[in-house]
């Protein structure tokens, strides 16, 4: 079928879009080539691949089946939109980050950086629990394990694209299969329960999104066992694309702004407040540039 073309906005950089998706990490859920990416998701009850290039003023969406139903090929169109958060603009925080002494930089070096998010706040959460203390490195590793044994597949050409699995499906997984897979028991039993609370619809994206407040989305998160503060907050950030959203804790974070001399330790929480107070309304995407500072690849 003919490409479908996406508008893209002011400052959208979509190599450093796909620097971010790669980054040297073994994610099986894309698959980055020079300037072009690869998926497969499910939309509208349907598994789909595609494949996103881009041009100067366009991303270039191509379904890899000719049988797009103009309503999937709507609803692929919207989740791109939404995973590279296409719609919002970003000047205020760059106009903030420029009038930041030891930021400013970023205005630059960054420039078109989005937050990419995890549409599936199913998955966010799964990600999140499965990243719990361990390095990222070894997370990927786990990520991977579950994807290629719980997971479906479509095949694009020479690649194989993998959809990440349904509660519906791992539900039904036992502790003892997760732990052949060397996760955790603890991490085995929470996974297990987020997906048995998912496939009964006790907890969904909707759910959520009904909350009255950002705080009542937390605490209904943080209510569910093994997703503590961080947790809410990481998946908060990269689902729904709550601007408030600090995962506290967060290594990389902590790394970061002892980079940056904000903090004087890992234990210096009094500078953090006013920083993000400054960043009023960014600040995910505060925390999302500054683990970009992590490497300067």
């Amino acid at each position: 079928m003919n490409p479908l073309l996406i508008p893209k906005p002011s400052l959208f950089s979509f190599e450093e879009c796909l620097w971010f998706l790669n980054r040297n990490y073994d994610d099986c859920l894309h698959v980055i080539e020079p300037g072009k990416l690869s998926k497969a998701i499910c939309i509208n009850e349907q598994n789909v691949g595609f494949s996103l290039e881009a041009n100067e003023s366009h991303l270039i969406l191509t379904m890899e089946s000719d049988n797009g139903s103009p309503a999937l090929q709507q609803a692929l169109q919207q989740y791109i939109i939404e995973w590279f958060d296409l719609e919002r603009d970003i000047s205020p925080f760059y106009q903030l980050l420029g009038k930041h002494k030891r930021l400013s930089y970023m205005v630059q070096d960054y420039a078109g950086f989005r937050l990419i998010g995890i549409h599936d706040l199913y998955e966010a959460l799964c990600w999140s629990i499965i990243g719990q203390q361990i390095n990222l490195t070894f997370a990927y590793t786990l990520k991977r394990r579950l994807v290629e044994h719980f997971g479906t597949t479509l095949e694009s050409g020479r690649h194989t694209l993998h959809i990440f699995p349904k509660p519906a499906v791992l539900q039904h997984v036992t502790v003892e299969q997760l732990r052949n897979l060397q996760f955790s028991t603890r991490k085995a039993e929470y996974l297990i329960h987020l997906s048995q609370l998912f496939a009964d619809g006790s907890v969904s994206r909707s759910t959520l999104e009904q909350c009255k407040s950002y705080e009542e989305q937390v605490a209904l998160l943080t209510n569910i066992r093994g997703i503590g503060v961080w947790t809410a907050n990481y998946a908060l950030m990269k689902s729904l694309k709550q601007m408030q959203a600090i995962p506290h804790g967060d290594v990389g974070l902590l790394n970061a702004l002892l980079n940056h001399q904000l903090i004087d330790d890992k234990k210096d929480l009094s500078k953090m407040a006013p920083l993000f107070k400054k960043f009023k309304g960014w600040e995910s995407y505060l925390v999302f540039y500054l683990w970009r500072s992590l490497s300067h690849d």
